[in-house]
């Protein structure tokens, strides 16, 4: 686990000595690592934010580890669903980063709110990777508890975390938890798409005028489904936070290191009481939107390959063997681990038992309702009525 802060000078051996506004060819983008695994000593943000992290080797090297058990993992709940082991997927293939990153950036007191698709935060907060594949399944509503984890649960409602995580942040702030550096931060995760939805912009606004310790990630993937970017928007996605009175920052969402700093910068301002903001974590959807698209109907394969040369993952390795932080055996052991914890969570999903049906009435409300007993005796009687018939 990474735990370097930004801010700090980074060690000389690894940084290139200069800085940057923005990235090579896109002034609008933060990073701190390119492509081909050079590192930047700072970046420097629209507002003028200097960015820049402070990692030891072994945190470089639990950065890279991370990326890699969260793909594999990720592949593996792709190929149950194919075998008809999961009803859908949504995979976050080329978003290890943005989520690797920013997952990283959260301190313990934090709070999240997750799309579906946020399996690498899941899995940085420290949620068995069995959790969200039980829902997919069907056999639970997911199964970890947000208190315990400051993780909530996975929401299908495009855009609708916001919602819940601007009350939340308004909460923390009503509760005084902000305005020291141990104070709470809230995190909304959602996509491109969503900031088209009402719901998104309406945060947006209380969240702004009511200054809730919240920061707004949104991890553009370049398309929402088969919507590409420019459907969803006439100027960078990141500007659209000066309109409603807080800062906005692109950073480039296939960076770990630059994903880390601007999340950690973003929150730390948030529990200091300086307000929301929003990051854009510039990146993009190698696979499918879930495992019910063809994302091959809307987009060239030129589009893809482009974006294979900016992987997230090839990029740390590269970093890590050019600067001799990471040698073969390393790597060897990485990927070693990575087949072990996909292979032991296939034979974890094989193995959950099929629920009741009648078990769908117990959580519905916490300390149940006459209605609801109500519900579950017809319910009862109704599938007892197949017993002993040729149904």
């Amino acid at each position: 686990m990474a735990k370097g802060d930004p801010g700090v000078s980074s060690r000389g051996r690894r940084a290139a000595p200069r800085s940057r506004k923005g990235a090579t060819g896109d002034p609008q983008l933060v990073q701190l690592l390119t492509p081909e695994g050079e590192r930047i000593e700072s970046a420097t943000g629209p507002d003028g934010t200097e960015y820049r992290v402070d990692f030891t080797d072994e945190e470089y090297r639990g950065l890279y580890r991370d990326l890699v058990l969260v793909r594999k993992l990720d592949a593996e709940a792709t190929a149950l669903q194919r075998q008809g082991e999961l009803g859908l997927w949504a995979s976050l293939l080329g978003q290890e980063a943005a989520q690797v990153g920013s997952g990283r950036a959260l301190r313990a007191q934090d709070m999240a709110f997750p799309t579906y698709r946020e399996h690498g935060v899941l899995y940085c907060r420290g949620i068995d990777p069995i959790m969200p594949l039980g829902l997919f399944r069907g056999v639970d509503q997911g199964g970890w508890d947000p208190n315990e984890f400051k993780f909530n649960m996975y929401t299908i409602v495009i855009g609708a975390q916001t919602l819940h995580a601007t009350g939340y942040a308004m909460g923390v702030s009503m509760d005084g938890k902000t305005g020291t550096e141990d104070g709470e931060a809230v995190i909304a995760y959602f996509g491109d798409g969503a900031t088209s939805q009402g719901d998104v912009n309406e945060s947006f606004v209380w969240a702004s005028v009511f200054n809730a310790p919240l920061v707004f990630f949104c991890q553009n993937n370049q398309y929402a489904i088969s919507e590409p970017l420019e459907r969803q928007t006439r100027v960078p996605l990141y500007q659209r936070a000066g309109g409603f009175g807080f800062p906005g920052v692109r950073v480039d969402g296939n960076d770990v290191l630059a994903s880390y700093a601007v999340t950690r910068h973003a929150l730390d301002n948030a529990r200091l009481g300086q307000g929301p903001s929003l990051i854009e974590a510039y990146t993009y959807r190698m696979g499918a939107h879930t495992t019910s698209d063809d994302p091959t109907r809307y987009r060239i394969a030129s589009e893809v390959e482009a974006w294979q040369a900016k992987d997230p993952i090839a990029r740390m390795k590269a970093f890590l063997t050019k600067q001799q932080i990471a040698d073969a055996d390393f790597f060897a052991d990485v990927d070693e681990q990575a087949r072990t914890e996909s292979v032991h969570l296939r034979e974890r999903v094989l193995a959950m038992p099929n629920p009741e049906p009648v078990t769908m009435f117990d959580h519905v409300y916490p300390t149940g309702s006459p209605e609801l007993d109500e519900q579950r005796a017809q319910f009862s009687r109704y599938m007892e009525s197949f017993e002993g018939s040729a149904h």
